[in-house]
């Protein structure tokens, strides 16, 4: 089974002064989605260059390749996802692009739905994945959150960013929902394997248990698909990682379709996933995301997304819990 969910919410004010900063920078472009593959980063991912920092660190095979693949849900906005010309763009491509700097290759991301992802990686179709993923003890052991069964060898992650989750619903709808405790009775839309996901079949349970109506939990392959069932009154209320929250409340409609209710919760980190026994990869990339931090350049990629207070100063391996 999973662990018990202790929520820790952080202020209203902080999380209100993250929507406007995320306002600012999703002015800029324009949500899009689609299933082609995408190579680089928000310009093009690195050159390969022999005279980069950290690219004697990386695994011969990769390094005769120049090429690192990333299995991404490129529809997961202001993470990464697609412009309104088809490109590939957001905080993910960007960190991609820095850390293809320092290990002298090319970062090619490449689109799949969140569940499968990890899968991709035991298949040896990716050589990383990138995508908003929270690094859980779950995942780093192979276990099924629900079942509490063990269905993989797990993945091994490079954390980078630290993000909680959120509540919206239709705007002018909230219908009295502050805390996940107000789900019970309630419909949800979340996007399928998401740590989301998780919290909301723990939330189905914990409402039976203290004797209240179920919350009814409705997955779906991606998070635009969930709001899209929310906005035909399909459910009630959707979650998901803070950042992505804010940034379609500003944008899905101008403004006017969604509104954040209650405060984040559950904060962890995200990490780059990397199979088991790819343990020179891990490495390599540890280092380059900490080059990249004490570079200045990590802040100065947050700072364009609007998403500071989600900042890292370490970036640990399989620091999630």
């Amino acid at each position: 089974m999973t662990a018990r969910i202790t929520r820790r919410p952080t202020p209203a004010q902080s999380r209100l002064a993250a929507v406007g900063a995320i306002a600012v920078a999703g002015a800029l472009l324009l949500t899009g989605c689609g299933d082609q593959t995408e190579k680089g980063g928000s310009d093009g991912a690195a050159k390969s260059d022999a005279a980069a920092p950290l690219a004697d660190k990386l695994p011969q095979a990769i390094r005769d390749k120049g090429v690192i693949k990333v299995g991404s849900d490129i529809a997961y906005a202001p993470v990464e996802f697609k412009d309104d010309s088809g490109k590939t763009v957001g905080i993910d491509p960007d960190l991609a692009e820095a850390l293809g700097k320092q290990l002298g290759v090319k970062f090619e991301f490449q689109n799949g739905t969140f569940d499968t992802l990890i899968g991709g990686l035991a298949s040896k179709r990716y050589d990383i994945a990138m995508s908003a993923m929270t690094d859980t003890k779950d995942r780093q052991e192979g276990i099924d959150a629900d079942t509490g069964k063990k269905v993989g060898a797990g993945v091994d992650f490079v954390d980078y960013f630290t993000a909680g989750v959120s509540l919206y619903t239709n705007k002018g709808d909230d219908q009295g929902i502050k805390t996940w405790d107000d789900l019970c009775g309630k419909t949800m839309a979340v996007q399928r394997n998401t740590f989301s996901h998780d919290l909301a079949r723990e939330q189905a349970k914990k409402c039976v248990k203290d004797g209240k109506k179920t919350l009814k939990v409705e997955d779906f392959g991606t998070n635009p698909e969930a709001e899209t069932r929310m906005r035909s009154k399909g459910a009630n209320v959707v979650s998901a990682d803070f950042p992505i929250a804010a940034y379609s409340v500003k944008k899905s409609g101008g403004g006017a379709y969604f509104e954040i209710v209650g405060d984040q919760v559950e904060a962890g980190p995200y990490g780059i996933a990397v199979a088991k026994n790819n343990t020179q990869l891990r490495d390599a990339l540890q280092a380059a995301v900490q080059a990249v931090i004490d570079s200045g350049e990590y802040q100065k990629i947050i700072e364009k997304w609007g998403v500071e207070e989600g900042a890292i100063t370490e970036a640990k391996i399989n620091g999630g819990s």
